[in-house]
């Protein structure tokens, strides 16, 4: 199960000095300030410093009276929460930072690191499922696992119970890494505080929202794509027809990665998620040889990173314009994307990073189906 690739975004300059890291953290920490919105202000303005001056006076030029920049000593906070908590920030254009994530097209701007970092270099398969999983899950996910490890790929989940749990437990010799919907520093839930700990000496546990955040429901969704799009392939084990597990799934589609699931039996709901995704053309796993014959015929995405400087994008006023259409469209009850698009008369192309910076804001939910709905 396949999509068409999605252009992908260059990388800024990086921060060079300590003033410019605290900089471009303030602008990513604003409210309303996605990594799309970030990159735009970038380019819009030559430097985080300039965009942080600039952005109140954009703020208000789009109807947001008051507004406030993230303060200077959250910052210095979190940076000193990440110095106690022995974190390394990785900013989207180290050799590092992975290539497949960076290929997105809101690939995070960066990301806390804690652990063993040259991880990220190496081809990864993420590998999700139900946290309500049965003992032949959990197994299954656990021996996959193992075997991906053993063949030299690095499995990526989200650290959560149950099939999560199991995968993380599965490849942590050969090699895991664990995307942290909370702060890095933060372990949830609580029950794999050991597994967290061995991951952080063993795998890598990266996360790309603040120091000290704990995990909330809106995070969920953003952690999600960042499971699916710094993998080659996602792998589905035991998920039901309504979970976070085929949200990571429509992401890796969206993303151009394979998508691949363990069927179960029809009458287990546990398994209902895994088996639509076969109804509609993922590929079958029975063993980890059915992975690794399906990705043979895919190279590893090891993109150059780019040297040139971010090309031009719209206006932020324009974005704050286009935002405000898609809340005024949107309301509690689910609208599918397409229509979306029609009552707005806009592309897919100039709508899609706008759905994504609210989605990430917290402002709108997606739902299966390709449905959307203003949160509540």
């Amino acid at each position: 199960m396949t999509h068409p690739i999605k252009s992908s975004i260059p990388p800024q300059l990086p921060p060079t000095t300590e003033e410019d890291v605290i900089s471009h953290l303030r602008l990513l920490r604003s409210r309303r300030v996605g990594p799309a919105t970030y990159r735009r202000m970038l380019a819009e303005y030559g430097t985080a410093a300039d965009a942080l001056r600039a952005l109140p006076d954009v703020a208000r030029a789009a109807g947001v009276d008051n507004y406030a920049i993230c303060p200077i000593g959250v910052i210095r906070a979190e940076l000193q929460a990440a110095k106690a908590a022995g974190a390394r920030l990785l900013w989207d254009n180290d050799a590092l930072y992975p290539a497949a994530l960076r290929d997105i097209s809101d690939a995070p701007a960066f990301l806390w690191c804690l652990g063993q970092t040259e991880l990220l270099t190496r081809p990864m398969i993420a590998l999700v499922g139900g946290r309500n999983a049965s003992s032949l899950g959990t197994r299954m996910a656990r021996k996959l696992a193992n075997d991906l490890a053993d063949a030299g790929y690095v499995v990526v989940s989200g650290l959560a119970r149950g099939i999560d749990t199991a995968a993380h437990l599965g490849a942590l010799a050969g090699g895991t890494v664990a995307v942290q919907a909370g702060g890095v520093d933060v372990i949830y839930p609580v029950e794999n505080t050991q597994l967290a700990h061995d991951i952080a000496k063993q795998g890598l546990r990266i996360a790309e929202v603040p120091m000290g955040l704990q995990p909330q429901a809106r995070l969920f969704p953003a952690r999600n794509r960042i499971i699916s799009g710094i993998a080659q392939a996602v792998v589905v084990v035991e998920a039901a027809a309504k979970s976070g597990s085929l949200i990571t799934a429509r992401n890796a589609l969206d993303q151009a990665r394979d998508v691949l699931a363990v069927p179960g039996h029809p009458f287990d709901a546990r398994a209902a998620g895994c088996n639509m995704l076969l109804r509609d053309g993922a590929t079958l796993v029975r063993s980890a040889d059915d992975v690794i014959e399906a990705l043979a015929h895919k190279p590893v995405i090891t993109t150059p990173l780019p040297r040139q400087a971010p090309q031009a994008r719209p206006a932020l006023r324009n974005i704050a314009a286009l935002h405000a259409m898609i809340l005024q469209r949107l309301g509690p009850a689910p609208v599918a994307e397409d229509q979306l698009l029609r009552d707005l008369a806009v592309s897919a192309t100039d709508v899609g990073p706008a759905l994504v910076d609210l989605e990430l804001d917290g402002k709108i939910t997606r739902q299966a189906g390709g449905l959307l709905a203003r949160a509540v």
